[in-house]
């Protein structure tokens, strides 16, 4: 195979994708089984979300002292055909020290995804196979499109319940994983949805 029809063909492998053609490009697409998978960017709302949750967990992290830190668009490889799989949740929580030429987040114990209707399917099939990964924790799912969120946590046997625990605009949520408590609302902060509220 020539260099040039090398360069042109789609990595299969995390392996092959993590050199595809430089990380500029990588930060933009995730290996998905094998297969790359171009990842839209989020509309302001959902960047506003992803924003106020990483100021909230960042912050509380810094406050508690904890040695655990935040990551924005972390790479996940679960541990489900760990070969062909790179997937990108909004943020995650590690506690294992970063090092250098770190790529992939080790051993996450919390992950944040935001949905979107253009990536609702997508997103639900990162969280299931996020379920893969032994040392996390917790799943939280926030909604893009309302005031809502549903969080996934681990059962003290292992598993994972069949369906998430929904919290609406009225309800506190406890980030167990973290020992965070704060209300949903404060995730949409700066959003049209706070600003219907008041109006």
């Amino acid at each position: 195979m020539s260099d040039a029809a090398r360069a042109s063909r789609l990595p299969e492998t995390v392996e092959e994708f993590l050199v595809w053609p430089g990380d500029s490009r990588a930060k933009h697409y995730e290996l998905v089984d094998g297969v790359v998978r171009a990842m839209a960017p989020g509309s302001t709302t959902h960047a506003t979300i992803q924003g106020n949750l990483g100021f909230l967990i960042g912050a509380h992290l810094r406050t508690t002292r904890s040695a655990c830190r935040l990551l924005v668009t972390p790479g996940i490889v679960p541990r489900v055909n760990a070969a062909r799989n790179f997937r990108v949740p909004d943020l995650g929580v590690t506690c294992v020290p970063d090092t250098a030429r770190q790529i992939a987040m080790p051993e996450p114990i919390l992950l944040v995804e935001i949905l979107s209707p253009s990536n609702k399917a997508a997103t639900w099939s990162n969280i299931w196979t996020f379920g893969s990964i032994p040392s996390l924790r917790e799943i939280l799912v926030v909604q893009s499109i309302k005031i809502e969120a549903q969080i996934l946590r681990r059962g003290d046997d292992g598993g994972w319940p069949d369906n998430p625990s929904a919290f609406g605009e009225d309800d506190n949520l406890v980030l167990a994983s973290l020992g965070l408590s704060c209300a949903v609302t404060e995730f949409y902060t700066g959003t049209h949805f706070l600003d219907a509220r008041r109006g």
